[in-house]
């Protein structure tokens, strides 16, 4: 049975309150309609007159609309892939497209063979110039790796705070220049200025003492630090501390051992550095051409045809430039002083052509069955595997360094690379292994004339030198004396 409804304007049932009246609605704009209002009928069909509240008709239609909200917003939700999962399209990689089906690759590819073209031409100049110049080029390349870094975690609103802090950092890296470069090069120093008899002086007094300078200086650095503490930016400072500290340890102390390289023969720098450009080149051009399969997800545009492709040529190039640039002495012979003169020194039996005849191992028709290979061709085969496929990883780390910073690059100075970090990553990883390789396998462990004069310049004083010189020419003499005698005899 249906109840009456009551008539207008009589009072409320006993027991119920009276229900305010709802505020009058907006009128629509033209075309449309109010929200929440009932669409207007069609031609034809008899209006509908909403349900009471309550009734089976209601609950179905706010049911209805619940599952309509649910499904459009289950629509606009981006379904994450699993890790099991594999993309309909190969050509992807976590979202980014491969070079292979890149829409842009031969614009990018010319941009970056014009700059990668300047920047070889200018390396080949420095290395017609010499050791110093080289030397000079890896001063510079620390410094704009430096100013890279130094400005990731940098904050303008705190910097006001704090004036000459960043002052500080440079502080701190200059100390580590000075005594990293001190103890690599103090030879080289003091050959270069043993003609003047006061700065041979000077130069040995600071040799002597250096460690003692350095850490005097990192002290300083430090109660500038803390005498620079203020009490909201205590977080701020401590992590451009720490910050500070990672980068010379990573990136500085790597890259210096360059430097060693240089002077122990531009060989053994050269090779290393020249190996992993060819890694490089190689890698992206396979890649951009063959490329398929993505290698690992914090480089999605590197491909496992890319890493395959780069690895043989770079293990076929080192085996070959090894043999070319033996041959000069320009590239052999150790730098021991600072000058930029022409060298010329006997090259040693690592850089001497050895016979190799192949005889029963190439067929009777091969031609070459007498070969001439120098020993360190051998030892270039090793530096050509790291260079493959450990010196990548350098790049890895620091691809995923850029994605925890949420950056594409590290700067933008060379057009087409991006940073100067962004070329050096791996060149660090690289300069490491061939220090290491060289004093572990080629280097000579017995004493040596420059490793004994290395001691005496470094641990005796002028005077110790000089009384050293004497006794030497009087235990000379008297050998010359008694060779003499003996020849009479």
């Amino acid at each position: 049975t249906q109840t009456q409804s009551p008539q207008l304007g009589s009072p409320p049932p006993p027991g119920r309150a009276r229900v305010p009246a709802s505020p009058p609605a907006r009128p629509p704009a033209r075309g449309g309609r109010v929200r929440g209002s009932l669409p207007a009928p069609r031609r034809g069909e008899p209006a509908s007159l909403p349900s009471p509240p309550g009734s089976t008709a209601a609950m179905e239609k706010e049911t209805s609309n619940s599952s309509d909200v649910s499904a459009s917003h289950v629509g606009r939700v981006r379904n994450r892939r699993r890790a099991n999962e594999v993309t309909t399209d190969g050509n992807k990689a976590n979202g980014q497209t491969l070079l292979v089906s890149d829409r842009n690759k031969y614009k990018s590819m010319l941009i970056r063979t014009y700059s990668t073209v300047w920047m070889i031409g200018g390396f080949a100049f420095l290395v017609y110039m010499g050791h110093l110049y080289i030397w000079a080029m890896v001063v510079v390349i620390q410094i704009f790796m430096a100013t890279e870094l130094f400005n990731l975690l940098r904050k303008s609103s705190e910097e006001k705070q704090l004036p000459g802090f960043r002052l500080l950092n440079w502080h701190f890296f200059f100390t580590a220049m000075l005594f990293t470069y001190g103890r690599f090069l103090s030879r080289e120093l003091v050959n270069t200025v043993s003609s003047d008899h006061l700065l041979y002086k000077l130069v040995s007094g600071l040799i002597k003492y250096q460690m003692f300078i350095c850490y005097f200086l990192y002290i300083s650095g430090f109660v500038w630090f803390i005498l620079t503490l203020k009490k909201k930016t205590y977080k701020y400072q401590f992590k451009q501390y720490a910050w500070t500290h990672m980068i010379l340890l990573t990136v500085f102390a790597q890259s210096s051992f360059t430097v060693a390289n240089i002077f122990e023969g531009m060989f053994w720098f050269l090779l290393p550095a020249s190996l992993i450009v060819i890694n490089d080149i190689a890698a992206y051009l396979f890649g951009f051409f063959l490329g398929r399969t993505p290698l690992i997800k914090l480089s999605p545009k590197k491909t496992w045809e890319g890493f395959i492709g780069a690895s043989v040529t770079t293990i076929i190039s080192a085996f070959l430039l090894a043999n070319v640039m033996g041959r000069f002495q320009w590239f052999t012979c150790p730098r021991k002083d600072l000058s930029t003169g022409w060298l010329q020194c006997d090259p040693g039996p690592m850089f001497k052509p050895e016979h190799y005849y192949l005889g029963d191992w190439v067929p009777h028709w091969f031609p070459w069955k007498d070969v001439f290979l120098m020993p360190v061709q051998w030892h270039a085969l090793a530096l050509g595997l790291f260079a493959s496929i450990i010196a990548p990883f350098g790049g890895f780390f620091a691809s995923g360094f850029k994605r925890a910073f949420k950056i594409k690059d590290f700067g933008d100075s060379i057009p087409g690379h991006g940073g100067i970090t962004d070329r050096m990553d791996c060149q660090m990883v690289m300069a490491v292994f061939a220090y290491i390789y060289h004093q572990s396998f080629i280097s000579p462990h017995n004493f040596s004339v420059d490793a004994i004069l290395d001691q005496i310049l470094r641990n005796l004083t002028y005077e110790e030198q000089r009384n050293l010189y004497e006794q030497l020419g009087e235990m000379l003499g008297n050998l010359c004396k008694a060779d003499k005698l003996a020849a009479c005899l």
